[in-house]
């Protein structure tokens, strides 16, 4: 830059820094390390010494490592923090977690290189049964521990306040780095989750972890959080239980279920779904009640007496969590509001059971499936009818007979098809299930090919909708292809009445439940 005759020099360095800054700024986080990775020039600065430090001392380990992802820090200090986090998440018993950090970071990629038998020593600490603070901690606690990772970070960082230059250089929006901003999500599951779903989909192969319950209990449903922390199981004796899908057993780190006290209904419980956050579970019961609850205290925080006449077969959160959508033996679904816990809205047309309720993705429509052989498009702002679709039967299946519908899914994003339009797949009482639009269009179907006993009972689809799951009156899992539409694999699930599926949002697992009394985990 050249002023009144005289030259200034701006080393490179820093104008690379200045547009790191601003990638950090706007959370621009893969485009910050790309950039530090092909230039070799690090920011190594933070907004706020204090509160990085802080984060490490109190444990809030998805802050600190979004924070650290672009720093250069060396090996050893991003080996120990690393190290620690991996044993918390043991400690918590997410080890599925801690195997994916250990595994698949560059820090204890690094670690097993330098250090093996450290490596194995974390290795083999996570694998336990039960975790040991004292072993794993080498006697120290973990205060003390933290505090020494926030003392050795501190001396390898710098704080680079946000400033007017940069606000001025935000304005200038930067086309090249539009639409790069990753989705933000709480927790350190979140930030692990973003990565795990990265994943290949793939199809179950075996059944890892099989639950048996009480002789006089059976689960009739069951569901993932979003953050695939909880398993939840409700059963026909009324219990509400939340489970550690990797173990197969009760999880105890919840107080209440360690003191052997449980979320309950007085009725068999037949629907559960848990809100965007993964903090509260709606539960509803065979005498229409519905109830929701804190997972992470048990505590019911808000009750319907009479969301429905009649039982609550299906449940599900608005995108807000403002709301809760109902659909109920009585031939209705209905709205309800959390804060006035009141009942806000019903939607009838139907002549049977309704048995599943969802959202469109925009939120607009409401889509009922119902034993009475329809799936009915409501407008859900005014409950009126937008359009009434009725599966076609298969070929060998009379036309003249009603097949109930036993679930109306939205489907996610899926290859080939526009994303602004609303698909679903539809699971009717035959061998085939469709993928429809809410025209009433069938564009694919998935057959079983099986005539005796080849009827779907259940079906659910994986995240990134690569897979359909299907289970039928013989009590296998048929595995399709969503792309093809071909089936790949079948899984015997149990001996007897299998009742419904659920996908963990991000790994490979379906868990399966039985009126025999058994919800086992199938995994890849």
């Amino acid at each position: 830059m050249a002023t009144g005759g005289s030259a200034a020099t701006v080393d490179s360095a820093d104008i690379v820094r200045l547009i790191l800054q601003f990638c950090k700024e706007n959370s621009l986080f893969r485009t910050l390390q790309c950039l530090q990775e092909e230039s070799r020039v690090s920011l190594n600065a933070v907004d706020s010494l204090d509160a990085l430090l802080s984060d490490i001392n109190k444990g809030h380990w998805d802050s600190v490592l979004q924070a650290v992802s672009y720093l250069s820090l060396p090996a050893n200090i991003l080996q120990d923090l690393y190290s620690q986090v991996v044993l918390e998440l043991a400690e918590l018993r997410e080890v599925d977690t801690a195997h994916h950090l250990l595994r698949e970071t560059a820090p204890m990629n690094s670690l097993k290189q330098a250090n093996p038998e450290r490596y194995l020593r974390i290795e083999a600490l996570i694998k336990k049964n039960h975790f040991d603070a004292n072993e794993a901690y080498e006697g120290l606690s973990k205060e003390k521990i933290r505090g020494h990772l926030a003392q050795n970070v501190s001396k390898h960082v710098q704080v680079a306040a946000p400033s007017r230059l940069l606000a001025l250089v935000g304005q200038v929006q930067l086309s090249a780095l539009a639409g790069l901003t990753p989705q933000r999500s709480k927790g350190l599951r979140g930030l692990v989750y973003r990565s795990l779903r990265l994943e290949a989909e793939q199809c179950p192969t075996m059944i890892a972890r099989r639950v048996k319950f009480g002789e006089k209990s059976h689960p009739e449903c069951v569901t993932f959080s979003p953050d695939g922390q909880f398993c939840v199981s409700g059963s026909v004796d009324g219990f509400v239980e939340v489970w550690d899908h990797q173990t197969g057993t009760l999880r105890k780190d919840l107080q209440y279920q360690d003191e052997g006290s449980f979320m309950m209904h007085e009725k068999a419980v037949i629907a559960v779904a848990f809100n965007k956050d993964s903090e509260l579970l709606a539960s509803g019961s065979q005498d229409g009640q519905v109830k929701v609850w804190r997972v992470a205290t048990g505590q019911c925080v808000r009750r319907y007496e009479k969301a429905h006449n009649e039982g609550v077969t299906c449940v599900t959160w608005s995108k807000d969590s403002t709301q809760l959508l109902t659909g109920s033996f009585d031939f209705t679904a209905r709205v309800h509001g959390i804060k006035s816990g009141k009942t806000l809205k019903e939607f009838r047309g139907h002549k049977s059971y309704v048995n599943s309720a969802a959202y469109s993705k925009d939120g607009s429509k409401v889509i009922t499936a119902s034993s009475d052989s329809h799936v009915i498009v409501f407008d859900s702002k005014t409950t009126e009818i937008l359009n009434t679709l009725t599966p076609p039967p298969p070929a060998h299946c009379s036309s003249i007979m009603d097949y109930a519908v036993n679930s109306a899914i939205v489907a996610p994003k899926i290859a080939g098809y526009s994303e602004q339009e609303d698909l679903i797949f539809v699971c009717t009482r035959t061998n085939t299930i469709l993928l429809m639009n809410l025209a009433g269009q069938v564009l694919k179907s998935f057959c079983s090919g099986k005539r005796d006993k080849g009827d779907f009972v259940a079906m659910t689809i994986s995240p990134k909708g690569e897979w359909l799951h299907a289970v039928a009156e013989d009590n296998t899992l048929y595995c399709f292809s969503v792309a093809s539409g071909g089936l790949e694999q079948t899984l015997k699930v149990a001996e007897k009445e299998v009742i419904g599926l659920a996908h963990h949002p991000s790994r490979n697992v379906i868990a399966g439940f039985a009126g025999d009394g058994t919800m086992v985990f199938m995994r890849a």
